[in-house]
């Protein structure tokens, strides 16, 4: 917690020091602090990440063919990775110090050096290469893709080392260190899957009825719950992680593409392509909507990082507004 505190309050005053942060309400549970040019980017933004050594941002740029690198302490972008095939997913995986984008249009993954963004390899997957999450205990680098697959790959060796098999293309995914699960959401076939990570085979199938499109999903570790968000309608779902029994179910916003877990302040926190953020409370498994936060058109992939305490929002270039990373404060 002291070192998460330090990186927050070190970001807050290089934001300051830009000349970038913006006063709000001290009331609101997510204030918005600054707001970080991406320049002259076109077209959809998805999936982020982020390296903590370097205090750097990794915003997948899907419709401009790039991947933007944003230093955080100079509040802007400091590099860009271009010539890719709609990229989709990135994380960054620190054992090997490398940075990993998935790409759509190819299904290919391609490999950068951490510390000067130089290619490092490339693993083709044959297509819709999508959401990636790292296991850092494991060792092992996971990416969704295609018509229903899971790669496992090892960042050591930088090669695919194993597939399982989901029956559908999986979109958020989320891996559980208790139990070495992985919950899966697929939303063609409106249900969550759950997979044994050590045998690599599916144990559960969780459906969810006349709820459909679950995109995003977050883990409440502390709660042992699974967080689902629908589309079709708009709804927050809240599940049993040991066997799917249902534990909440709230109304959020619309076109939602991220959910992440505060768990500091037992709070959720939900990005939607209507243009707004919800703040849901996760106190004694209620899942209130605390707050229904405007945004902008467009805006439905975020991140949120523990070690320094931000929501950052991607916000695309729309009605004469240039794209950006918006940065939120939560307030306590």
């Amino acid at each position: 917690m002291k070192g998460s505190c330090l990186a927050a309050a070190a970001l807050a005053g290089a934001l300051l020091a830009s000349g970038i942060a913006q006063a709000q309400p001290t009331e609101v549970p997510l204030q918005l602090e600054a707001k970080i040019s991406l320049g002259n980017v076109r077209g959809r933004i998805d999936h982020m990440a982020f390296d903590a050594k370097r205090q750097r941002l990794f915003v997948a740029e899907l419709g401009n063919d790039s991947v933007a690198i944003v230093d955080l302490a100079a509040g802007k972008v400091v590099r860009r990775l271009e010539g890719l095939k709609e990229p989709q997913g990135t994380a960054y995986e620190p054992a090997s110090d490398t940075l990993y984008v998935a790409n759509a249009r190819d299904g290919s993954v391609h490999l950068y050096h951490g510390s000067d963004y130089a290619p490092a390899g490339e693993i083709g997957l044959g297509d819709d290469a999508d959401n990636i999450r790292v296991e850092s205990g494991a060792k092992r680098v996971f990416v969704g893709y295609g018509t229903g697959g899971l790669a496992v790959i090892d960042p050591s060796t930088r090669r695919k080392v194993g597939d399982i098999a989901l029956g559908a293309h999986p979109e958020s995914f989320q891996l559980d260190s208790v139990t070495g699960n992985i919950f899966v959401n697929l939303p063609a076939k409106a249900a969550i899957l759950i997979v044994d990570r050590s045998t690599q085979k599916q144990i559960a199938n969780w459906p969810m009825g006349e709820r459909k499109a679950n995109f995003p999903m977050a883990l409440d570790h502390a709660g042992r719950h699974v967080l689902s968000v629908f589309r079709t309608p708009a709804t927050l779902g809240v599940f049993a992680m040991k066997d799917g029994a249902p534990v909440a179910s709230v109304p959020s916003c619309g076109d939602s593409d991220d959910v992440f877990v505060d768990a500091g302040r037992q709070r959720a926190y939900v990005s939607c392509g209507d243009g707004f953020v919800d703040v849901f409370s996760m106190k004694d498994a209620s899942y209130a909507r605390l707050a229904h936060i405007p945004t902008a058109p467009g805006a439905r992939t975020s991140l949120f990082v523990d070690e320094v305490d931000r929501l950052f929002l991607a916000v695309p270039a729309r009605g004469g507004m240039a794209a950006a990373i918006w940065v939120y404060r939560p307030a306590s």
